[in-house]
């Protein structure tokens, strides 16, 4: 069965924040899970702590709410949508994503 993945332009977005927020000192490490249902991208603060957010993408859920979601600490949506680009606005709010 076939795994999910990002694929180049998906990794491109996530770690443009990514690395601006690691730049930033407010971030430090990162883990990727391929999955059957979902491609995770989880991001911590520190390492060996779960993760401060995790960006999923979930092909089932491209035609109702959208493939792309954020989840914070606590496992809460903080978006989800079609656009990975809007939907990692969440984490960097004055970023301006061009994709």
């Amino acid at each position: 069965m076939p795994i999910v993945a990002f694929d180049r332009r998906e990794l491109m977005l996530i770690l443009s924040v990514y690395g601006r927020k690691v730049g930033l000192g407010e971030w430090r490490d990162y883990a990727m899970d391929f999955l059957r249902e979902r491609a995770v991208f989880s991001i911590y603060a520190r390492v060996s702590e779960r993760p401060l957010f995790i960006v999923e993408k979930s092909p089932k859920l491209r035609n109702r709410q959208g493939q792309y979601s954020v989840t914070n600490q606590q496992g809460r949506i903080l978006k989800r949508g079609h656009d990975l680009s809007q939907v990692l606005r969440v984490l960097d709010p004055q970023l301006a994503v061009v994709g």
